[in-house]
């Protein structure tokens, strides 16, 4: 892919790796810095959220446990949307008046490959009018970090880096390698990812005719939202996806078993979790306040709601979890019952920052079992501590002493290493 103020540069082949998302730094010209950045080995957020934030999540500060470190959270939008955008276009608007300011001279971000919509290109974008061809969501594996020597042959000292949590973790590690005059990191957040060519399986699985599917996006109110080229729309309920129907590989390990859904190491976090029908900021540090900033009145912002509760939810799914993990088959929902409970999600399940902490709780459970399942000799070094915090209250123990001081509950067991968590 090449154009006006975007290029999409070759790459070196990845390097065989065990957990990997190809990142991209087993792509440069020395694969083994995989070892120092990698969050799949033994990621420290600690130290690189005091090394980005100039401290690390405090979990006596509302919701850092859960969110890491932040300054500001709000729920926003754009009172333009941009065409074409996700949600509004507020992550590559903020690319865009970086550009447009000279505060960066490129943003690594990706574009849709142009015979395939929905699969991921790590591109280099010069020229700010070139970020609309960025917008929506792309679903895939791809090597955005690959680009950081390009960029750097190219002369690029200030630049943008627009990624999810595991690219972000590995650019945050090997930042202070890169010898950049400025870095500003957007970040959205990360669920699950999967390759390309099992989400055209999915999509097949959600339409007749998958091809015309132009839209895709997992909303806080309990439904997939998809968009058709003739310009219809359909929503789907959470209860009635098909996911029942997807091969037990549709997520590896590596997402089964990440620790940073909300992208704590990002200058400013784009999602909608939180959001409740908008997008949902964290403003993480001074950088992401000036990137707030850049957007002026084009933006409208207020404070995020909550409702609902949350345990039962997470409780809920620890069970499913648990017996997936095992090889058991799921306790299904009778048929006639999901579309009341998908009826009475909406309106008595946790909503908006409650919505958004259930999520951050589900994702550390589903870390902890998945990896005491798969790869029990990894859990030591995989899963830190505030995410031993948040699954104590659940019954699950946690390797670290320190589980107690980050808000876990008294009574969480404190395990010797490498032994199974409580059942």
């Amino acid at each position: 892919m090449t154009g006006e103020g975007i290029a999409a540069p070759p790459f070196r082949d990845a390097a065989p790796r065990g957990l990997c998302t190809d990142c991209g730094v087993s792509r440069l010209q020395d694969p083994k810095l995989c070892g120092a950045a990698c969050q799949f080995i033994k990621p420290d957020y600690p130290r690189l959220e005091a090394a980005v934030h100039g401290r690390a999540r405090d979990a006596k500060r509302p919701d850092e446990l859960h969110f890491g470190p932040f300054r500001q959270m709000l729920r926003a939008s754009l009172k333009a949307p941009r065409p074409g955008a996700q949600w509004t276009g507020i992550t590559t608007r903020l690319a865009e008046k970086l550009l447009e300011a000279g505060a960066v001279t490129a943003v690594l971000t990706m574009a849709p490959d142009p015979d395939d919509k929905w699969k991921p290109v790590p591109v280099l974008v010069t020229k700010p009018e070139a970020m609309a061809a960025c917008r929506g969501m792309r679903m895939g594996y791809a090597p955005l970090l690959a680009l950081l020597e390009p960029a750097a042959a190219a002369g690029h000292k200030r630049i943008a880096v627009i990624g999810i949590p595991c690219q972000v973790y590995a650019l945050r590690a090997l930042e202070a390698r890169l010898g950049l005059e400025a870095l500003y990191v957007i970040g959205t957040p990360c669920s699950d990812n999967t390759t390309t060519e099992k989400f055209h399986h999915f999509l097949t699985l959600l339409s007749d005719a998958p091809e015309t599917i132009t839209y895709l996006e997992f909303r806080a109110d309990y439904h997939v939202e998809l968009r058709f080229a003739d310009g219809s729309t359909r929503e789907i309920p959470f209860l009635q996806l098909p996911i029942s129907q997807l091969p037990s590989d549709f997520f590896p390990l590596t997402c089964r078993s990440c620790v940073d859904y909300t992208n704590v190491l990002a200058d400013i976090t784009v999602g909608y979790m939180g959001g409740q029908g908008e997008q949902w900021l964290l403003v993480r540090n001074e950088r992401g306040e000036e990137l707030l900033r850049l957007l002026g009145d084009e933006i409208t912002t207020s404070a995020p709601g909550t409702a609902g509760k949350r345990a039962g939810a997470v409780k809920g799914f620890l069970e499913n979890t648990r017996r997936a993990a095992g090889g058991l088959p799921l306790r299904r929902m009778p048929d006639w019952l999901r579309p009341i409970i998908g009826w009475l999600m909406p309106r008595i399940g946790p909503r908006g920052l409650e919505f958004a902490r259930a999520r951050v709780e589900m994702k550390a459970v589903e870390s902890v079992l998945h990896l005491e399942r798969a790869e029990p000799a990894k859990m030591r070094n995989m899963i830190p501590d505030h995410v031993w915090a948040l699954v104590a209250p659940y019954g699950l123990g946690a390797f670290s002493s320190q589980v107690e001081s980050l808000g876990g509950s008294e009574n969480a067991t404190k395990k010797i290493p490498d032994q199974p968590s409580t059942r």
